[in-house]
């Protein structure tokens, strides 16, 4: 089983990150403007989403971490509150987000509460590897494609939101395959 929250590179507070999902039920999910607010029909099961934050992880992340109007957060963002500052994350006790405004579109699914972040993958990095690293999990025959565009308002037709059908051990091993982005200036590993 994996540890809930796990980094690769060692330097600055800034970079990429995967978050991993669970959806304990199949959901309709509206993503804001997202194709003019139809529906997206997301099937139960795990998913994938890639972002970035280079000039900071873990305020991103815990952002991720807590839900609006009162709901409860996910579980993973009281292991977030006490491990960022003693991994380098933060340079002073970090508070839990009062609220927020739903932005990204993996706001709009991290609100539901059939909804489940279990796991957290941060590279650091000054480098915006977000979509290099979507692109090589879209080449994985675990993940699969929902929408164009989906996940990644910033880089048209690509998609950082991905279904995966994979047994554990394809989590287990993501962090020894996603090693390569972690080392500065190398290619994007093979699939």
């Amino acid at each position: 089983m994996l540890n809930p929250i796990t980094i690769l590179g060692d330097e600055g507070v800034g970079g990429t990150y995967l978050l991993r999902l669970r959806i304990a039920n199949p959901l309709q999910v509206v993503f804001g403007r997202f194709q003019a607010g139809a529906a997206q029909r997301l099937p139960a099961g795990e998913m994938v989403y890639v972002g970035s934050a280079l000039r900071g992880l873990a305020a991103r992340v815990l952002r991720h971490a807590t839900r609006t109007d009162g709901r409860p957060p996910h579980p993973i963002r009281a292991a977030m509150l006490a491990d960022f500052p003693a991994l380098g994350l933060a340079d002073k006790p970090l508070r839990a987000p009062a609220g927020k405004k739903l932005h990204w579109h993996v706001d709009y699914l991290l609100e539901e509460t059939a909804v489940t972040l279990s796991h957290v993958l941060l590279i650091r990095s000054p480098e915006r590897l977000e979509e290099p690293l979507a692109q090589w999990l879209l080449a994985q025959p675990e993940t699969s494609l929902i929408a164009p565009g989906l996940g990644a308002r910033d880089v048209r037709g690509s998609t950082h939101l991905l279904p995966v059908t994979a047994p554990e051990a394809w989590w287990e091993t993501l962090l020894s395959r996603a090693r390569p982005f972690a080392a500065p200036h190398s290619p994007s590993p093979a699939p």
